[in-house]
């Protein structure tokens, strides 16, 4: 880390944002990070040091699961020292579940980590990704020690974030909390927002889960049989049960 020139690693999972056309068959396809300026010249107009890293094969959003996330908090840990902060490119149907999970596995971050993504592919005229891309590598370094997601001017709490529209660039909404930050002439970071560390504490990373979990929903209706049913499952160490009303879910 210096004081002259940033240092930000950026991490590539997969989704729509490294996605280039192929001008013979069409067909999108992954593009090499490792030439990541010649797709995104403006890059060369920062002043930091950029360093990437890619999942090979890259990761299809729909088949994120935790053992992705623990790969992600290993290498964030790994290079904690020697980044600014990190940027994850990853497929917006799942981004919203990587970012809370990875919010609670870096436990007393006091580092950045912005997750963005994109709705068109990177090699498209109209692509979303070149903002959202170059905006998250600016704000990466600044002093806002979360882990976040930054989509379309917007900068959310990983873990208040959902995805909301498949059809629009505003793909995600914070809910319950309010954006920690908005681009627009200039990038306005929030700093009453944000989380702060306990500066006498280093970062712990976190790896186990528990998928043998189930989340029952509740409604008017609902036959014992199907609740029984999921409860009963072999292997089951918890259940999450989702109501429609206070006092509604009794014995």
């Amino acid at each position: 880390m210096t004081d002259f020139a940033p240092s930000v690693l950026l991490i590539y999972t997969g989704g729509t944002i490294g996605m280039i056309e192929n001008p013979e068959t069409g067909a999108l396809e992954s593009f090499n990070f490792d030439h990541l300026l010649n797709f995104v010249p403006e890059l060369k107009r920062f002043n930091y040091h950029i360093n990437t890293y890619s999942f090979d094969p890259p990761i299809d959003s729909s088949d994120m699961e935790p053992y992705h996330w623990a790969r992600l908090a290993r290498i964030v840990e790994r290079n904690y020292e020697q980044y600014d902060g990190f940027v994850i490119l990853h497929g917006t149907d799942t981004m919203a579940y990587t970012a809370s999970a990875l919010s609670f596995m870096l436990e007393n971050l006091s580092k950045p980590v912005v997750l963005t993504g994109s709705q068109l592919p990177m090699g498209m005229l109209r692509t979303d990704g070149k903002e959202n891309l170059i905006t998250a590598i600016e704000i990466a370094p600044a002093k806002h020690p979360e882990v976040c997601i930054y989509f379309e001017r917007d900068l959310m709490r990983g873990n208040r974030t959902t995805k909301i529209n498949a059809e629009k660039f505003n793909a995600f909404k914070s809910y319950n909390y309010p954006c920690l930050g908005h681009s627009a002439i200039d990038i306005k970071i929030k700093p009453e927002r944000i989380r702060r560390p306990d500066a006498s504490r280093p970062l712990k990373a976190h790896y186990l889960f528990d998928t043998n979990v189930v989340v029952l929903t509740l409604f008017p209706g609902i036959q014992e049989s199907i609740i029984t049913s999921g409860v009963r499952s072999k292997g089951l160490t918890a259940g999450v049960m989702r109501t429609f009303g206070s006092g509604h879910a009794r014995e």
